[in-house]
């Protein structure tokens, strides 16, 4: 029952002096919003990262070339051969699908309309082993990718821009200098960190190595595990038959990379939740501000009520019951921050999201924990100045002016 009483006078005198208890509450409303905003913005992007990788196929290990020092001298990096793809299919065990890749930048035309985008050759498992879904039309044949056939599967956004609402499909697109007959258009992947995925020419192998790139070398080698397959130990052995066929000796440099891309993910989610941390700690600075703050206003008004203060005193009032009293004001100065400081930070979080094309992830646990903080910032900084109210002396406090 007193605590209830304390809480509704705590309450009178926080409406009695509505602007100085709301300039006193900014602090924390700041604080509480600023923590929220930055926390949310780094788990959006933290998932964006995620979601982005993601793309690359799920179970996914990527083999690609690498420099490699020989003799004290840094040699370019070899690409692979088609003889590299077999080996990997056929010695490595677990496995469920092998897409070479070769990849150059062109300029596609249809009529009047060009757009500059990425042309990669490869085989049709390249979209099982990279997540993708055929929309419309048909896979390459196995005669087309044996000889190279100039045909070639779309994706959505160079679909949009050179035919725009038209059917592609059967329609002759000039490939830099090569005329390319469209056989089929990907379903839509979105946009992601590492770029549109949808802003993509699939071609035969042989039609990019031999008509549009004008060499034989294959970029990298995307390779899918067996459902339950162990990736470490399927890195461990590609990177074992590479050793063996690109004739690396023990001690040498691999002049290759194999990355698994469960572990890219993890890399950059670690840095963008390390991000997230140091944005959020730098913004909880300002919430001990806002505590400061508590504190220079709770002083001033024990100041101002030091008669009230002595009267109660003399009338009996407990030391423990005016310390309360303050106690409690602050408190609920600080949960009223708090509170006003969520919504604001959700806010802002929200309209950040939205503006930097991000995902909004509401993180409970830091609204809970934001509130919870603003809390005790009240406790501790609200209990110097309850403590010296408490302390009065009842006699020298009426005598106040």
């Amino acid at each position: 029952m007193m605590l209830l009483v304390t809480f509704m006078m705590a309450l009178r005198e926080v409406r009695r002096n509505t602007m100085r208890s709301f300039l006193t509450m900014l602090g924390i409303v700041i604080g509480v919003g600023a923590v929220i905003t930055m926390v949310t913005i780094g788990k959006g992007a933290t998932r964006q990262v995620t979601e982005s990788v993601g793309a690359l196929g799920e179970n996914v290990l990527m083999l690609r070339p690498g420099a490699q020092r020989r003799g004290g001298m840094r040699q370019g990096a070899k690409g692979f051969e088609a003889a590299d793809v077999s080996a990997i299919e056929n010695e490595v065990p677990g496995i469920s699908a092998v897409a070479p890749t070769s990849s150059t930048q062109a300029t596609i035309v249809f009529g009047n309309e060009n757009v500059s985008t990425s042309v990669t050759g490869t085989t049709n498992q390249y979209l099982e082993v990279r997540g993708y879904s055929l929309g419309t039309g048909r896979l390459f044949s196995e005669a087309e990718t044996a000889i190279g056939s100039p045909v070639c599967i779309l994706g959505t956004t160079v679909e949009q821009n050179l035919f725009a609402d038209a059917d592609p499909i059967g329609e002759r697109i000039r490939v830099g200098r090569v005329s390319c007959q469209v056989v089929g258009v990907l379903e839509s992947k979105g946009a992601a960190a590492f770029g549109d995925q949808d802003d993509v020419v699939l071609m035969p192998m042989l039609a990019v190595q031999r008509r549009v790139a004008g060499e034989p070398n294959i970029d990298s080698i995307n390779i899918k595990a067996n459902e339950g397959q162990s990736l470490e130990v399927l890195q461990a052995q590609i990177e074992a038959l590479m050793r063996e066929r690109r004739g690396v000796q023990r001690g040498a440099t691999d002049d290759f990379n194999v990355r698994n891309v469960q572990e890219i993910a993890d890399a950059m989610s670690a840095v963008t939740t390390s991000l997230t941390s140091l944005l959020g700690g730098i913004a909880a600075v300002s919430l001990l501000v806002g505590g400061i703050g508590i504190m220079n206003i709770m002083l001033v008004s024990v100041t101002e009520r030091t008669r009230e203060i002595g009267t109660r005193l003399a009338i009996g009032a407990l030391a423990s019951e005016v310390l309360l009293q303050f106690l409690v004001e602050a408190v609920v100065l600080s949960t009223l921050g708090g509170i006003i400081g969520i919504g604001t930070g959700v806010g802002l979080s929200y309209g950040a999201s939205r503006v930097l094309e991000l995902p909004f992830v509401v993180a409970p646990e830091v609204m809970v924990g934001a509130f919870v903080f603003s809390a005790v910032v009240g406790i501790g900084f609200g209990y110097l100045p309850a403590r010296k109210a408490a302390h009065l002396n009842p006699i020298e406090a009426l005598r106040h002016e």
